[in-house]
């Protein structure tokens, strides 16, 4: 096995110094999947040890090491330096994976690569030190090449251009673009872009889309898909996870009411090896890719507090980062959020082949068994009419979302990983024990790596802003957050630029945006901002895109926040009114977040890196997950 372990995991092993309730112990022997036995360092007495409640001892200078070494979000980065991070990690990949290296396999890859056999062991040594990608994105002096530097207005006219005439089966040449852009520039009275920038552009699109865009399917398939067999390299816990949504065949009822809402949505990932269940979530919404970070981020994270809060009694010992991630071709699983994160924490996202459906047969065939299993509960709606002749699906509905969630994580947990799977002729439960632990003819790969700083991890997942501060703070979608911690930052000019202002990368939860977190690039840390007038209530994305919606459509041109907040509260009250006589507003009621008060942490106080997800009390996924389209960085 190799030893690449991001350092936001630690790995429990025989001789590890960790931290449990305030005392320091030492691994001595490694009991199941989920335990360890441990000494006490000052009393010497031993004891058994529940892994995912494990902190290493030097969680404070592990983290100022990472600090260090990943000092900016993933998305700060230019293009052109992350690929040659990446190219850099491929170099070093084949050292890492091969525990028996020598300088003659050292020298072998340096002049496969074109670097000399120092240079390669220096992104050695700077990618196990830090232990993200990112530390071997080059430094340079100056402006990093690549960086965008037009005005919003002259990057977006570029891009629809291309969008238009260059990606179709027309097939204009780069001329053609060219010509198009300065036309539309005169008619929009923008400065027109230089043409050399234009074509550098063109330059930068995927190789790969640019061929399938302009009607090179077969081309595109055959110069760069990967040959592979069924599926390559999936011999070990969490080496292919699959990923999938479908609606599930059920009505739910709302939980104040009980009355019928609708049918929620199921995403799961389901780990090829074992057949196990690793991650998986539940809305009412459409599938959005934050649907599926929920669910890649309920994978990596340990589920004991989550089966702990649902009243689910079992153990669901699955944890740690997975090495490919197959997914259908949908655009949720596209995105450039959700496509860096993945690449930062060593999760190669790859999307399935069109017209070849075997590459998803593992989690098809676990929809088909829980589809069969939904139809036992009340509410069930079939799977065709015919099925459903003489069955009210909405006159039996009981289960709320809650109750519904529940039941879901009592049959994975207590059921489906217990029984025997018919083509693994063993529980996916023993299965899974027997990769990580191994047996008497085969060696396991050792127990996952523990996430160590969940809530970091949720956070680079989550859509994302870029913002300036101003003296009232920063504004999202007409909405104001202000916080003290943005103070040294108003009016701040850009580093590189001092004639243009500097933008900050702020993030959003779509289920709750009566807060924002906000990366300080001093402190390396996110901050949760709240709502400038503490006064409004929380609400979700969806709300806010609805009030909008609404606004607009009875003719208001000048959209404010108080105009925006006072909408929501004719909304909600008609909603309220109406929520007995109307399916459609006990939904949206659904959609609302619970009306507490808005809180916050004191000013000047950071997420801090490497606690537990449990112990802060902003955590970013506490709210039901609203609808949003992927969000773009807007200026």
């Amino acid at each position: 096995m190799t030893n690449r372990l991001p350092q936001a995991f630690f790995a429990a092993e025989p001789g590890q110094l960790v931290r449990s309730v305030n005392r320091i112990y030492r691994i001595t022997h490694l009991v199941s999947v989920d335990s360890v036995f441990a000494v006490d360092v000052q009393t010497n007495e031993s004891t058994r040890l529940r892994i995912d409640t494990l902190e290493p001892v030097n969680a404070e200078a592990a983290m100022d090491n990472q600090a260090s070494g990943q000092d900016r979000d993933l998305l700060l980065y230019s293009e052109k330096d992350w690929q040659e991070a990446q190219r850099r990690f491929q170099a070093i990949k084949l050292l890492l994976d091969n525990p028996l290296r020598t300088r003659a396999d050292a020298d072998r890859v340096a002049k496969q690569y074109d670097v000399h056999t120092a240079t390669l062991y220096k992104w050695l040594k700077l990618y196990q030190e830090a232990g993200h990608v990112s530390a071997l994105v080059p430094v340079k002096r100056g402006r990093r090449t690549g960086t965008k530097m037009l005005e919003g207005e002259q990057e977006k006219l570029i891009a629809t251009v291309i969008d238009d005439e260059f990606l179709t089966k027309q097939r204009m040449r780069p001329q053609d673009v060219i010509d198009e852009v300065m036309r539309r520039a005169r008619l929009a009275k923008i400065e027109a872009p230089h043409p050399n920038t234009i074509r550098q552009r063109i330059k930068m699109l995927p190789a790969a889309e640019t061929l399938r865009r302009r009607g090179h399917r077969e081309a595109a398939r055959n110069k760069y898909d990967p040959i592979r067999g069924e599926f390559p390299g999936a011999a070990f816990p969490l080496a292919v996870v699959q990923i999938d949504h479908t609606p599930a065949d059920i009505i739910l009822v709302d939980d104040v009411h009980r009355q019928p809402i609708g049918r929620p949505w199921l995403t799961f990932a389901i780990d090829v090896y074992s057949r196990m269940i690793v991650g998986m979530h539940i809305t009412f919404e459409k599938p959005s890719s934050t649907s599926v970070a929920m669910c890649i981020s309920h994978a990596i994270c340990p589920k004991r507090e989550y089966l702990a809060e649902l009243g689910v009694s079992g153990e669901w010992p699955v944890w740690g980062t997975m090495s490919v991630i197959h997914c259908d071709n949908a655009k949720e699983f596209r995105g450039v959020v959700l496509e860096r994160a993945c690449t930062e924490y060593g999760i190669d996202l790859q999307w399935r082949p069109v017209l070849r459906p075997h590459y998803g047969g593992h989690i098809e065939r676990y929809m088909g068994t829980m589809a069969n299993q939904i139809r036992k509960w009340p509410g069930a709606t079939f799977s065709n009419p015919t099925q459903r002749k003489g069955y009210d699906s909405e006159g039996e509905s009981a289960l709320t979302l809650r109750e519904f969630e529940y039941l879901v994580a009592e049959f994975i947990v207590n059921v489906y990983h217990q029984r025997n799977h018919s083509e693994l002729g063993m529980p996916p439960r023993k299965k899974w024990e027997l990769g990580i632990l191994g047996d008497a003819t085969r060696p396991g790969v050792g127990i996952p790596p523990v996430p160590g700083d969940p809530v970091r991890l949720q956070l680079d997942f989550m859509p994302f802003y870029e913002r300036s501060v101003q003296q009232y703070g920063i504004q999202i979608e007409c909405i104001n957050y202000y916080d003290p911690v943005l103070d040294p930052y108003i009016n701040a000019t850009d580093p590189d630029n001092p004639k243009l202002r500097r933008s900050f990368l702020v993030r959003r939860n779509p289920r709750d945006i009566s807060k924002v977190y906000f990366f300080d690039p001093v402190a390396k840390s996110y901050y949760p901002i709240a709502y400038r007038d503490m006064g409004h209530p929380a609400m979700s994305a969806w709300e806010l895109k609805e009030v909008q919606r609404k606004l607009k459509e009875q003719g208001r041109s000048n959209i404010d926040e108080h105009a925006i907040f006072d909408a929501l509260g004719r909304m909600r009250n008609v909603v309220e009114q109406s929520v007995q006589k109307s399916k459609a507003a006990r939904r949206q009621a659904a959609r609302t977040p619970p009306k507490v008060s808005v809180k916050s942490k004191l000013p000047g106080s950071a997420i801090q890196t490497g606690q537990p997800a449990s112990t802060i009390e902003d955590d970013p996924f506490a709210q039901p997950i609203q609808p949003f389209d992927d969000v773009a960085i807007s200026r």
